[in-house]
């Protein structure tokens, strides 16, 4: 009986913590910035070498993922001369931190040798050039896939970061 007591109490502790703590989460969360519209950058490979077929993928994939979480109601790509109308207008930069690539051979083999990995710098900014947000995300292929897979983990945390900072002026007016 005692036993019994003791455990539904340390249930309802638990259960007490979790709730209060998701609480202050959700009163802590900052209100998200405005912005009618993303134009991305080109990612250069200046500092690091970055092979062609990365470079591109993970611009083509970040494109992508934007428009598919719609976070912006219209994304520009780099040079688009729509954007320079665009209202609330943002620009997103990214430039590889560190990347490794990886061997899908060594990866099918072993699986847990020939991980493919990049982080890149992501920085959004307003039409001002003034730093909204800065984030380093990273994108990983790990078990099975193509070392090209690695750009579209990349893209897909990218946009989430977007989804998580970033709210359309349409969409709350």
């Amino acid at each position: 009986m005692r036993t019994n007591f003791r455990n539904a109490l340390a249930v309802f502790v638990l259960l007490t913590l979790c709730f209060a703590g998701q609480l202050r989460a959700e009163a802590k969360q900052p209100s998200k910035l405005k912005a009618s519209a993303v134009e991305v950058k080109m990612i250069p490979s200046d500092e690091l070498t970055l092979p062609p077929e990365f470079q591109v993928s993970l611009y083509e994939n970040l494109i992508e993922q934007l428009r598919k979480k719609a976070v912006f109601p219209r994304v520009y790509r780099d040079g688009d001369r729509n954007a320079d109308n665009a209202a609330d207008l943002i620009t997103l930069e990214c430039t590889v931190v560190k990347f490794k690539k990886g061997s899908e051979t060594l990866r099918e083999i072993t699986t847990v040798a020939g991980a493919t990995s990049m982080t890149l710098r992501c920085e959004f900014r307003d039409k001002d050039g003034n730093s909204l947000l800065v984030r380093d995300i990273t994108g990983k292929v790990r078990l099975f896939g193509g070392n090209l897979k690695a750009t579209s983990d990349f893209a897909k945390k990218a946009a989430k970061v977007a989804d998580e900072n970033f709210s359309s002026v349409a969409a709350r007016s």
